[in-house]
């Protein structure tokens, strides 16, 4: 495998071709500076042969093919994109086609009332569901250096999120497919790196945007222009 930085670093969302015209997506198409798709034949047939390990291959299979199942009508010609399906349409529609039975659910605090609702909903469709609570353990924020001045509520015992809890009981679980809803920045990460099973997102924390943080990323040349403004 090559050293870090031996290569050209992909660069794709710099990448200034319309979408039909890039190489990624039709033959005879186009690469910018960087492509990978060009410049990274080695490490894309490395990547390829992941695919032939049966578990893998099946999964990406069924990935794909819940791709297709969330657009209708596509024997229309031409075809315009016709997309019919929500996230958690999709999460328990995928986990059905790989024949999951039990789901894992970690949750954060400030989505409890949406935890119990996705709860019901993967249960009425017959899914053995195991959930955790991002505060589960009560483990006091001082463990991990945090003094008051870094604590929401200053002046009071402040249990911290704790991710790899979350991620170590629903690995004792055996869930087959875990799906976070509202994990922390950092937190989210480090409850990837400890889960055992596939894990998927219904939704990320966005505290000002009601959980939809694209939101600034549309708005981010009017209403939310300050995030691209640097020093603030």
């Amino acid at each position: 495998m090559s050293e870090p930085g031996s290569k050209s670093l992909s660069k794709c969302a710099e990448c200034g071709l319309e979408l039909p015209e890039r190489i990624c997506r039709a033959v005879g198409g186009k690469g910018s500076k960087n492509c990978p798709t060009l410049l990274q034949k080695e490490t894309l047939a490395e990547a390829n042969r992941e695919y032939e390990v049966p578990a893998t291959y099946a999964f990406a299979q069924k990935a794909s093919v819940q791709e297709a199942d969330c657009y209708a009508n596509r024997d229309q010609q031409p075809y315009v994109m016709q997309p019919t399906k929500t996230r958690i349409v999709e999460i328990y529609e995928f986990a059905a086609k790989m024949n999951y039975r039990r789901l894992g659910l970690a949750f954060c605090a400030g989505l409890t009332k949406e935890a119990a609702i996705v709860e019901e909903i993967l249960t009425d469709r017959g899914f053995e569901v195991v959930s955790v609570l991002c505060k589960a353990g009560r483990t006091p924020k001082e463990m991990i250096g945090i003094t008051d001045k870094d604590k929401i509520y200053r002046g009071n015992e402040e249990a911290m999120c704790n991710p790899i809890f979350q991620a170590k009981l629903l690995n004792q679980s055996g869930s087959e497919l875990n799906i976070l809803l509202g994990l922390c920045v950092g937190h989210d990460a480090l409850f990837f790196k400890h889960a055992e099973a596939p894990t998927t997102v219904l939704a990320v924390k966005d505290r000002v945007t009601g959980h939809n943080p694209l939101a600034a990323i549309y708005l981010s040349n009017s209403y939310y222009r300050k995030i691209k403004q640097t020093g603030n």
